[in-house]
């Protein structure tokens, strides 16, 4: 597969949370290429399974979020449009924006403010709140309120771009990147034997709650589950004990989420092939799909690899797609050689 490229149209889709279906699309038709079943549940989940040889298969959960942060139109004011946020977007990264406000059609919208030379000096001194902002779309008011309502959801129009070397940068990298390293994974499954069944989750609305790995989870009740997210990524101004290195492949977790038989089990792997891993301590929660699945009914023994990623919840997001592939790779070989869990 062409990781940039899969990851491009990924991450250029809108898929606000609670909305995700221009992403899904997407998703779909990359996970059929390579799995004997796809289907999409009540909550938006795209999920697809390719069978094990095992004569009694059991089930391995593989599960990326594929939502995005965004908006959400709150009040039209005389032809613009307010807004507030889905997610987590810090304001800071607001203003200038370029955006898609999902009406009855897709209308391309700018975020804008007054302008600097307008505001009184106590104001330049700080970042421009969100209620001081707005999407102007360029239509006079009634145009407006004839294809927007409150409730439409705001999407970023940021581009996918190549960097140099293997870099990248893009909106929705979390967690549209784990996204990718789901259909690397299939690809090279394409191409082994596995004798567990392997359920790859793209799921919804991660991002304001870890909603579809909490429903999906629960249906496909698997024996094993491994969560792909990202990681803060190494950059100026951040400490080692808070990032991960990007370049230098995937996180493998440790901590109370994590089963530690299954975290020894993709180290070994690792180790084996000589693919490039990370160590990421988390005491606590994680945030991530295995914070929910790791709990589903009886519970479930989960492991999380995060992709080292810059600027997280930005429209900017940065990484190496070699990272990706690495992750891809690595979850590949471990399912191709999983057979009885815990090891004895």
């Amino acid at each position: 597969m062409n990781t940039f490229e899969v990851l491009k149209k990924l991450s250029e889709a809108p898929g606000v949370a609670g909305n995700e279906s221009g992403v899904s699309q997407i998703v779909a038709e990359e996970f059929k290429k390579y799995v004997d079943e796809l289907r999409t549940d009540a909550l938006g989940n795209v999920i697809g399974l390719k069978k094990g040889t095992g004569p009694s298969p059991r089930r391995i959960m593989l599960a990326a979020h594929m939502d995005e942060i965004g908006l959400m139109v709150s009040e039209i004011e005389k032809g613009f449009i307010r807004f507030t946020t889905v997610g987590g977007i810090d304001d800071r990264i607001l203003l200038g924006q370029e955006v898609i406000v999902h009406g009855l059609k897709p209308l391309p919208g700018i975020i804008a403010s007054k302008p600097p030379h307008l505001l009184s000096p106590e104001e330049r001194k700080k970042v421009t709140p969100k209620d001081q902002l707005f999407v102007d779309v360029g239509l006079p008011e009634e145009e407006v309120k004839a294809l927007v309502r409150v409730g439409d959801f705001i999407s970023f129009a940021a581009k996918c771009v190549r960097l140099q070397g293997d870099m990248a940068s893009g909106k929705a990298f979390d967690d549209r990147a784990s996204v990718a390293a789901l259909v690397c994974c299939l690809e090279h499954l394409s191409q082994m034997k596995h004798r567990w069944d392997v359920y790859a989750v793209a799921t919804s609305q991660e991002e304001i709650g870890l909603r579809g790995a909490v429903v999906s989870a629960y249906g496909i009740a698997p024996d094993l589950a491994i969560a792909i997210d990202v990681g803060f990524g190494d950059s100026p101004g951040l400490s080692d004990a808070e990032t991960i290195k990007v370049g230098k492949g995937p996180a493998i977790a440790i901590g109370p989420n994590f089963h530690p038989a299954l975290r020894e089990a993709l180290v070994k792997i690792a180790q084996e092939l000589e693919i490039s891993y990370q160590t990421e301590a988390i005491p606590g929660p994680s945030g991530t799909d295995a914070w929910a699945i790791q709990v589903s009914r009886e519970g479930v023994p989960t492991a999380l690899l995060s992709i080292p990623l810059r600027y997280m919840h930005t429209p900017v997001e940065t990484l190496s797609l070699k990272d990706i592939e690495r992750t891809g790779l690595l979850l590949a070989h471990f399912i191709s050689r999983l057979e009885k869990f815990p090891p004895e």
